[in-house]
């Protein structure tokens, strides 16, 4: 359960029990459940989403679910988004990408990426069928959470060291095995809808995935927070594409 805790600690605002030593093992070990750790903020997402949908209009509930899901993951994945955008987007040769994505500053790269993800992300969720959008809160982070193991295990990272090689380094070897097996175990209950875009989220891991290490010869934690952000935004609109829709 430390492993567990620690995964929750690094990836959300929230504290159940308040690591203040990381051991970088139980580091490592951590990123088999970040599905878990999905199932959480999934949770906390639709529980919102159930208290306030009989009272407030969808535009304004959905610009709540957008803005909640940044501070409950403490905009983590959103600054790696706009690092992500600054570097891969600045049309420089790949070493001066990779120190732009590590310089603390925000470019207008990543000011104009996030803007555009939030726009998207909001008025894509007010788009979506009430009578699904639960659901889709609900698995969207789980099969991102599932994502980043992907990231982390099937990708070669960019940067001789890291927050995020230690990730790749110290988790073990049974990790993408056990993650694979959480996230899923959701299809126990959801059935064909998840499972379908589980099968579309794994399918837009490797597509980014590929196009980020091909210009920048690897992955880095900043693109971890990018193919989170991209693929939720992603998901939300093959959801839309399959009919999910209010229009």
């Amino acid at each position: 359960m430390k492993a567990f805790f620690i995964g929750l600690q690094f990836l959300t605002r929230l504290k159940i029990v308040n690591q203040t030593e990381w051991d970088i093992h139980d580091f490592g070990k951590s990123v088999i459940y970040f599905p878990f750790v999905g199932l959480v903020i999934g949770a906390f997402m639709a529980a919102l989403y159930w208290l306030l949908a009989d009272y407030l209009p969808i535009q304004l509930l959905a610009l709540l679910l957008v803005i909640f899901e940044f501070l409950f993951t403490g905009g983590l994945h959103a600054d790696g988004f706009m690092d992500t955008c600054d570097g891969l987007f600045s049309g420089r040769d790949r070493e001066r990408k990779l120190e732009i994505m590590k310089d603390s500053r925000v470019g207008s790269n990543g000011v104009v990426g996030f803007v555009f993800l939030t726009l998207l992300k909001w008025q894509l969720v007010a788009n979506v069928d009430p009578k699904f959008l639960w659901e889709l809160l609900l698995f969207l982070p789980i099969i991102s959470r599932y994502s980043l193991v992907l990231s982390i295990r099937l990708f070669q990272y960019a940067r001789p060291e890291g927050m995020g090689k230690a990730f790749a380094v110290y988790s073990p070897k049974s990790t993408l095995a056990w993650a694979t097996l959480f996230a899923t175990l959701p299809v126990l209950y959801f059935r064909w809808d998840y499972a379908v875009f589980l099968g579309i989220g794994i399918l837009i891991n490797f597509i980014l995935n590929s196009y980020i290490s091909k210009h920048l010869g690897g992955v880095t934690g900043d693109t971890y927070g990018f193919v989170i952000e991209s693929s939720e935004v992603l998901l939300i609109l093959a959801a839309i594409a399959m009919g999910f829709t209010v229009l």
